[in-house]
């Protein structure tokens, strides 16, 4: 059975920072792409950043482009968000997502596995 697990967030002043952790147990193997998406009230969810299963390739929604940094260390099947000069339009629910390495980019539907959720409340 494959988890997703999220730590991390929490509430930051703006033009700070956070950083977001996930695991994922239950694969075999690391070739799987990963990705974070957010979704704030009201809004639709948003994919901000995903990460190739070899690590190589990463895309960024233009929104955290040089604010937002994803990366992935394959022998603890873990992702990780860095997330620099925050804003309060950063508010949001944050998931994680695995998918398998076939599927990349920052469309929710290539995802199949996602973790519970963690939330970011940045004031101003």
């Amino acid at each position: 059975q494959v988890q997703v697990l999220q730590s991390g967030g929490g509430l930051v002043q703006a033009g700070g920072s956070l950083s977001l952790s996930c695991i994922v147990t239950g694969l075999t193997g690391d070739d799987y792409t990963m990705a974070w998406f957010r979704q704030a009230p009201g809004k639709e969810r948003e994919g901000i950043a995903c990460i190739s299963w070899a690590g190589y390739t990463t895309q960024y929604a233009g929104s955290v482009r040089g604010r937002f940094t994803i990366s992935k260390d394959d022998g603890k099947n873990t992702a990780y968000l860095q997330m620099n000069r925050l804003a309060p339009d950063d508010t949001a629910m944050y998931y994680c997502a695995t998918a398998t390495a076939d599927q990349y980019g920052l469309e929710a539907s290539k995802y199949k596995w996602w973790g519970q959720g963690t939330q970011v409340t940045v004031s101003s």
